[in-house]
């Protein structure tokens, strides 16, 4: 548990669902609700003045959305104080955004009506650095959603080059849902050899976390919807 609790930021534009989430986490001793926002600009506007560890964003707002807020809060520089992470929250019929939201910069997304332990269990691990969202999951949700992404070589990222076959190997597996065991598994390698590999995959490609890899595999071509 961290010494200080983490900072959370509610982002709805639906005052009931802030009122649930935040008895959710008060109840928590490592986490507190640092601010709440009904649209993405007033989040934007908020963060400049209010430190916070993870923002959990809504999509459909007024103003401005969830998918743009994120671009600027991730990309933009306008994080303020803590560079928080952000963690969509969508429905079923809303992938598209959270594809969406992931291209953005945000850590990962979670639906909703998730249950509260699984959603505590998300803003921590976005808070410690850990994408939350499960690998099989982002698979779907980019195999619903290839039509989205460009047909582009894996040749027009730099970044793949730099890539040693083995590392090139780990990447494609990432992309098809497999977690670190499940690698070390069918590469006959240890866990701690597979976290290696990752680590240099995104310290080459300049992404922050596996879900960006994912998105990165399919938005080059590297890997395609139902096959590799």
């Amino acid at each position: 548990m961290p010494d200080q609790p983490i900072r959370v930021m509610l982002v709805d534009d639906q005052a009931l669902l802030r009122t649930g989430f935040r008895m959710v986490l008060a109840a928590q001793p490592d986490m507190e609700v640092a601010a709440e926002a009904g649209d993405g600009l007033e989040a934007i506007e908020v963060l400049r003045a209010t430190a916070v560890d993870v923002v959990l964003m809504d999509v459909r707002m007024p103003r401005l959305d969830g998918v743009a807020a994120t671009q600027r809060i991730c990309q933009g520089g306008e994080g303020g104080p803590g560079d928080p992470k952000v963690l969509i929250l969508t429905t079923f019929d809303l992938d598209e955004y959270a594809f969406s939201g992931l291209k953005a910069g945000a850590a990962g997304f979670m639906l909703k009506d998730v249950p509260p332990d699984e959603l505590l269990s998300a803003i921590r691990a976005v808070h410690s650095g850990e994408a939350v969202v499960a690998p099989s999951t982002t698979r779907r949700l980019l195999d619903r959603f290839v039509t989205m992404l460009p047909t582009a070589p894996p040749e027009t990222h730099p970044g793949l080059g730099q890539l040693t076959d083995r590392e090139r190997e780990v990447l494609v597996l990432i992309a098809h849902g497999l977690s670190n065991g499940e690698i070390a598994a069918r590469l006959f390698v240890s866990e701690a050899t597979v976290k290696t590999h990752v680590g240099r995959i995104l310290a080459k490609l300049q992404l922050r976390d596996r879900v960006q890899a994912v998105v990165l595999a399919y938005e080059t071509g590297l890997v395609r919807a139902g096959g590799r």
